[in-house]
């Protein structure tokens, strides 16, 4: 019976964390990049990259929330600009 953990930490933890921390980043560029450009593709994809990051437990908590706030200000401001143009894309 072991009472406490082992010294070593086990295989693969740091790859996953390692993992999380570029998914963190990724969502924070995509949802930047999406303000200006595909903010329909990008916008959802900076979500689910934030979420994955935080699910697997990113040590850059910050950049993963910013990342979804910006995948969700993405589409708002995709939404807000197709409600003044009417259509189903934007264009300035």
């Amino acid at each position: 019976m072991q009472l406490t953990a082992p010294a070593t930490p086990r295989p693969g933890t740091r790859s996953r964390t390692r993992d999380a921390d570029g998914m963190a980043v990724a969502s924070f560029i995509l949802g930047l990049l999406g303000l200006l450009v595909f903010n329909v593709f990008l916008g959802p994809t900076a979500i689910v990259l934030a979420a994955a990051s935080l699910w697997r437990g990113t040590s850059r908590k910050g950049r993963a929330y910013l990342g979804m706030g910006l995948g969700v200000a993405d589409l708002l401001v995709l939404v807000t600009l197709m409600q003044m143009d009417s259509t189903l894309s934007w264009s300035f």
